[in-house]
């Protein structure tokens, strides 16, 4: 069985069970980026810095992702509302 996946701008063909490395790529950035975020949360100068990072290494749909997440997460984190202006640019 043969599997044509549409992912990313990019064709990834699956065989069977075996699904190509590419496909899960972009998704693992993505989780890891916001597991960094969570980490530095506790320091303003650190989450901007890693936040920059991020906009600059994710796809623009993971980007729009991201923006949602953050809203929930500064939700309660006043001192962090500064940081979305990084995102907004």
């Amino acid at each position: 069985m043969v599997f044509l996946f549409y992912f990313c701008n990019t064709y990834e063909i699956v065989f069977d069970d075996v699904i190509l490395k590419k496909v899960f790529m972009a998704r693992a950035m993505f989780e890891y980026t916001k597991t960094i975020l969570r980490k530095v949360s506790f320091n303003k100068e650190l989450f901007s810095k890693e936040l920059e990072k991020a906009v600059q290494r994710l796809l623009p749909h993971e980007i729009k992702e991201l923006t949602i997440w953050l809203k929930k997460y500064i939700m309660n984190k006043p001192e962090l509302y500064v940081c979305m202006n990084i995102i907004n640019k």
